[in-house]
C-alpha cells in the first residue's frame, strides 16, 4: 500500500438514515426566553432575520455526560515527514486537541519501536517515539499508543512501556493492542497484517491477556486497549469457522476482566455531494455506541462502567473523494459531538496528515481527496495542495466543538425541529451554556429559534463565534442584534452561542455540589436500586429520566440511594441525578445513568433468542419456545419489538410471520399441535433477518400476551 492512504476496508451494510425516536416525556422546568434579534451571518446571509423556520430545544438539566480531557483526538502516522512540525503542535493546542494516536493504524501492526522500522513501509525520518512525544507535550495532549500485535510479542510491548513511563518518564496511559485486526483475512479480507498461524478472535483475546499481563506488570498504571468492531459494520456478526460467536462476543467473552478500553473505527463511507449526506448517516452512530456498552455491560457486569469506549478513527469514506472541502467540515463538528455525547472518552480524527488522493469541486473549492485534518502538500498529477500544514475545514470543524465545551462541562439535551440543522449544546462548569449549530444547507441561510429547559439566560448579548464561507477560521461575531432567544446560521455554516445565566439563577448559584454518577446495584424485570456519591451542600436529590430533551421526575430522596418501582419488563432507562440546597436551587445533573429491566425468573413461558450467523447486513436466528404453565397452550402466538431502527424480519420458516413497524408477531402453523404444559413439549422456528445499522437481540418475547422468561 501507498505509505499516505489508509488501507481500504471491504464493504458493509448499506447506509441510510435511521429514524430519530420520537420524545414523550413532559419538560421537567417550562421552557423560557421570548424571542428577539438573530446574530449576523456570513457574508451571503442576511444580518437580520424574521420569522424562525427551525426550533432548536435545550433541557439543561438533561446531562449527556461529561467532556474530559481526551476528548478531541487525531491519528498521527510515522509515515508522515510532517508529523512533528511545529505548527502541528500549534494548530492542535488551538483546537483543544487532547489525544494523539501513534504510530499510524494499520502501520501499527508492521511498526517496531524500538528500531523505528516498519518492513514492508515506510517510515519517514524525524517521526521516531521521542520526537512524536516532543510534539505530544507541545500541544498538551496525551498519547494513545498501538502496540505491534501483527508482527510483534508482548515482551516488545512491555520494552516499549518500559522505556516510554519508566526510562522517559512520559506517563503514556492509553495503549490498543493491534489496529484492525479483525481485518487479517480470517473473515475473507485481509488488510491488516497479522504473522499468527491463528487468526480467530479467540487467539487475538488470548494475547491481548498475554500483552496485558506483560505491560502492566511494568506499570500497573496502564490502560489496556482491545480492538472491536462497530455494531452493524463489517465483519460485525459474522462467525469465523470454529469460533463460538462473532468477533466482539468471542473477544469481549475472554478478556472482559483485563482490558480497560475497547477502540472502535467508524466512516460514514460514500462519496457524499451535500453536508446532509454523511451528517445524516451520524444517525446510525448513537444505536452502534448503544450496543457497544450493551456487550461491555453483558460481559464485564459490574466492571462495565470502569471500561471506556474510544473511537480512535472517524471520517466520512475511505474512497478518496470530498474530503478536505467544507461538507466535512460540518461533518467533523457534528461527528465530534454526535460521539462524545453517546458515551465515547476520545474521538480520533483519521488522519493529521495524509496525502492528496481524487480531485473534484465541492462548493466551490478544489477537494484533494486527502483524509488529513492538515494539508501535507502533496500533489495528485498536475494539482497540487496548498502549503504545508494549512488548515483544510475538518480542522475547523473539530477546533469549533471546542468553543463549545472543554473538560469537565457537561454535555446536555438538545434537539433541532429540522434535519438540515443539527444542534448540540453544554453547560460549562461556571453556568453558562453554549450550543452549536450545524447548518448542512449548502444555499440558504437558517433562522433559528432557541428554547430552554432548566436555564434562564441573562440579558447580556450572547458570545457568537461562526465558521461560515468568507471565514479563514472561527470568527467571533459582534453587533448584527443576537440575543439568546433566535439566531441566524449562515447556508453550510457552523455557529456557537455561548449564554450567561441570569443572575441568581443556574448550577453556579446553588449551594449544592455535582452528585456523583448513578449505579444501578440491583435491577429486578420491575424495579431498579440506584445509589450515587453524595454532594456537598446537597439537602435533597432528584432522580429524572430523560427521554431526548425531555426529563421527568422518577424519585425524591434526601439519602443517596432510591429504588424505582413498576418499570416494565425489558425496558430501558436513562437516568442522571440533580442535588438541591436548602433554598432549593438545584446543581448541576449528574452523569447519566443506562440500564434495561430483565425478565421475570418465575413466568410461565420461557423464550430463547439465538443468532445463528450474520455478514454485516444480515442474519439468521433461531427461537425456542416453552411452556411452563401447568396447563397445555393451543394456537400460540410469540411478539417482541426490535430495539433498533432497521431491523426487520425477511423471511421465516416453522410459523408466520407478520411485522408492523418495529413490532413483530408470529403465529403457529396451522398444524401446530399444542404446547405441552410444565416444559413437555416446545415450539421452534427461525427466520433471516436484516439490519442497517447495529443489530441487538429483542430484550422480551411474549407468548400470548405474557412476557415470558429467558431461556
Amino acid at each position: 500500500m501507498s505509505p499516505l492512504r489508509r488501507p481500504g476496508r471491504p464493504a458493509g451494510a448499506g447506509h441510510r438514515p435511521l429514524a430519530r425516536g420520537a420524545t414523550v416525556l413532559a419538560a421537567a422546568l417550562a421552557l423560557l426566553s421570548p424571542l428577539a434579534g438573530v446574530a449576523p451571518a456570513a457574508p451571503a446571509a442576511p444580518e437580520t432575520a424574521g420569522v424562525a423556520d427551525v426550533t432548536v430545544q435545550v433541557n439543561a438539566q438533561a446531562s449527556l455526560g461529561r467532556l474530559s480531557a481526551t476528548a478531541r483526538g487525531v491519528n498521527t502516522a510515522v509515515w508522515d515527514a510532517h508529523m512533528n512540525d511545529p505548527e502541528v503542535a500549534r494548530l492542535m493546542k488551538a483546537a483543544d486537541v487532547g489525544t494523539m494516536r501513534y504510530p499510524g493504524g494499520s502501520y501499527a501492526d508492521i511498526y517496531h519501536w524500538e528500531t523505528h522500522t516498519a518492513p514492508g513501509g515506510y517510515v519517514a525520518p524525524g517521526t521516531g517515539f521521542d520526537d512524536f512525544m516532543g510534539t505530544v507535550r507541545a500541544t498538551g495532549a496525551q498519547p494513545i499508543l498501538i502496540a505491534n500485535y501483527g508482527s510483534g510479542t508482548p515482551e516488545e510491548a512491555a520494552g516499549w512501556v518500559r522505556y516510554a513511563n519508566v526510562t522517559k518518564g512520559y506517563g503514556a496511559k492509553y495503549w490498543e493492542i493491534g489496529n484492525e485486526i479483525y481485518g487479517n483475512g480470517h473473515y475473507g479480507s485481509g488488510w491488516e497484517n497479522d504473522a499468527h498461524a491463528d487468526k480467530s478472535p479467540r487467539e487475538y483475546a488470548r494475547e491481548v491477556r498475554a500483552y496485558a499481563t506483560a505491560m502492566k506488570a511494568v506499570d500497573p498504571s496502564v490502560k489496556i486497549g482491545a480492538v472491536l468492531t462497530a455494531p452493524g459494520e463489517w465483519p460485525d456478526g459474522v462467525v469465523g469457522d470454529g469460533d463460538p460467536g462473532d468477533w466482539n462476543h468471542t473477544v469481549l467473552s475472554e478478556v472482559a476482566d483485563v482490558v480497560d478500553f475497547v477502540s472502535v473505527h467508524w466512516y460514514a463511507g460514500g462519496a457524499d455531494t451535500t453536508a446532509g449526506d454523511a451528517t445524516a448517516r451520524l444517525a446510525r452512530l448513537p444505536g452502534e455506541l448503544r450496543e457497544v456498552r450493551a456487550q461491555l455491560d453483558r460481559y464485564a457486569g459490574a466492571r462495565s462502567p470502569r471500561i471506556g469506549i474510544a473511537l480512535t478513527e472517524i471520517n466520512t469514506n475511505t474512497g478518496g473523494a470530498r474530503l478536505t472541502a467544507r461538507p466535512n467540515g460540518l461533518f467533523a463538528a457534528d461527528a465530534f459531538m454526535t460521539a462524545l455525547e453517546n458515551g465515547v472518552f476520545t474521538v480520533d480524527w483519521w488522519n493529521t496528515h495524509n496525502g492528496a488522493g481524487q480531485i473534484t469541486d465541492v462548493d466551490g473549492e478544489t477537494d484533494y481527496g486527502d483524509m488529513g485534518m492538515l494539508s501535507g502538500g502533496g500533489c495528485t498529477g498536475d494539482v497540487c495542495e496548498p502549503a504545508p500544514n494549512t488548515p483544510f475545514h475538518p480542522y475547523y470543524g473539530m477546533k469549533m466543538t471546542g468553543e463549545l465545551g472543554t473538560a469537565g462541562d457537561t454535555m446536555v439535551a438538545a434537539s433541532s425541529s429540522e434535519r438540515d440543522v443539527s444542534v448540540h449544546a453544554v453547560l460549562r462548569h461556571d453556568g453558562r451554556l453554549s450550543v452549536l449549530l450545524v447548518n448542512k444547507d449548502p444555499d440558504t441561510a437558517r433562522t433559528v429559534g432557541l428554547d430552554y429547559a432548566g436555564f434562564t439566560p441573562s440579558a447580556a448579548t450572547p458570545v457568537v463565534s461562526r465558521y461560515a464561507r468568507g471565514d479563514s477560521d472561527i470568527t467571533r461575531v459582534t453587533g448584527g442584534g443576537a440575543s439568546a432567544s433566535q439566531v441566524t446560521v449562515a447556508p453550510y455554516g457552523l455557529l456557537t452561542v455561548t449564554l450567561e445565566p441570569r443572575a441568581g439563577t443556574g448550577p453556579g448559584a446553588s449551594a449544592a455540589g455535582t452528585p456523583g454518577t448513578p449505579e444501578a446495584e440491583a435491577v429486578t424485570d420491575t424495579t431498579a436500586r440506584l445509589s450515587w456519591q453524595g454532594a456537598s451542600g446537597a439537602a435533597r436529590y432528584l432522580v429524572q429520566e430523560r427521554d431526548g430533551t425531555h426529563t421527568r421526575l422518577v424519585g425524591e430522596t434526601t439519602g443517596t440511594s432510591v429504588t424505582l418501582r413498576n418499570l416494565p419488563p425489558g425496558s430501558t432507562h436513562t437516568v442522571d441525578v440533580l442535588a438541591a440546597d436548602a433554598s432549593g436551587r438545584l446543581s448541576a445533573p449528574s452523569s447519566p445513568l443506562t440500564f434495561t429491566t430483565g425478565t421475570p425468573a418465575d413466568s410461565t413461558c420461557a423464550v430463547t433468542y439465538h443468532r445463528d450467523t450474520g455478514w454485516g447486513n444480515g442474519f439468521v436466528a433461531t427461537v425456542t419456545v416453552r411452556n411452563l404453565a401447568d396447563t397445555p397452550v393451543t394456537g400460540w402466538t410469540v411478539d417482541w419489538d426490535w430495539p433498533a431502527d432497521q431491523q426487520s424480519v425477511s423471511s421465516g420458516w416453522g410459523a408466520t410471520f407478520h411485522q408492523t413497524g418495529s413490532h413483530v408477531r408470529v403465529t403457529a402453523p396451522e398444524d401446530a399441535g399444542p404446547l405441552a404444559p410444565d416444559g413437555g413439549s416446545t415450539a421452534s422456528f427461525g427466520f433471516v433477518g436484516a439490519n442497517d445499522g447495529p443489530n441487538p437481540d429483542p430484550t422480551v418475547f411474549r407468548l400470548n400476551g405474557t412476557v415470558c422468561s429467558g431461556g
